[in-house]
């Protein structure tokens, strides 16, 4: 599959400085719970994420990292600190801003969410319907190739209740591909996979992000797959604890 162009065919002319980031976050913190029951689980997170750059984000379990993705992702309200997505301030957009944006950001999380009255072919194609400039045939077409992609193409007819987990995993990664995002976000996209199958996946995530200039956010505790980043950023007890290039 042709996934568009090259990263260096994006940057054209453009100098460094003149690309714009992604993602820009300024001094973001956030919270859960009412009164006494109120802790803090993100305390003033800085960082930005350039077009086409694939960061991986670890630390110890409830330590913030899917609060952040789904704070970028538009998924819930910024409480306090700037948080710019496509150059867009997030901390007190309206829902019409933030659905506009989830539009151009892919989501992949370890709870599937697949749809169990659709087909894989069915639930993938989902994400290709928001490319409106796209036939109806051509998007079924895209979703097929991305079942293909991530090694699905004896399973499209299948329902979800006839997949395996990892199975249903490679599903909602082609979902998420299909919609041709600019920011993907995934949440520990690997953890169902084997070795083989996870490297695959990665190399796929990694491909789409020199391809389609596509700005990588992952969340993982997995070791085989930390030589794919352009940056490891640690997180721990809801702060940003290191960057390693």
């Amino acid at each position: 599959m042709n996934i568009v162009s090259s990263q260096n065919d994006y940057y054209g002319n453009c100098t460094i400085q003149e690309i714009k980031p992604t993602v820009q976050i300024n001094s973001l913190s956030h919270w859960f719970g009412q009164r006494t029951m109120r802790r803090k689980v993100l305390e003033s997170i800085s960082m930005q994420i350039a077009p086409g750059e694939v960061i991986l984000l670890t630390g110890p379990s409830g330590c913030g990292k899917t609060t952040l993705l789904t704070l970028i992702g538009a998924l819930r309200k910024v409480e306090k600190g700037d948080l710019f997505v496509f150059g867009k301030q997030l901390n007190g957009a309206n829902r019409q801003t933030r659905q506009l944006l989830r539009r151009k950001i892919g989501m992949i999380f370890q709870g599937h969410n697949l749809l169990r009255c659709l087909t894989a072919e069915q639930n993938v194609q989902m994400g290709a319907d928001l490319l409106k400039d796209l036939s109806y045939r051509s998007r079924r077409n895209q979703a097929r190739e991305w079942l293909r992609a991530v090694g699905l193409d004896d399973h499209m007819n299948k329902f979800p209740h006839d997949l395996s987990g990892g199975q249903k995993q490679r599903v909602a990664i082609a979902r998420a591909l299909a919609a041709r995002p600019k920011l993907l976000l995934a949440d520990e996209p690997t953890s169902a996979l084997d070795s083989i199958t996870g490297r695959e996946i990665v190399d796929l995530l990694k491909k789409l992000a020199l391809e389609q200039s596509c700005s990588v956010l992952m969340v993982t505790h997995d070791p085989r797959i930390l030589d794919i980043a352009d940056r490891l950023l640690k997180m721990e007890d809801g702060k940003l604890m290191s960057s390693i290039r």
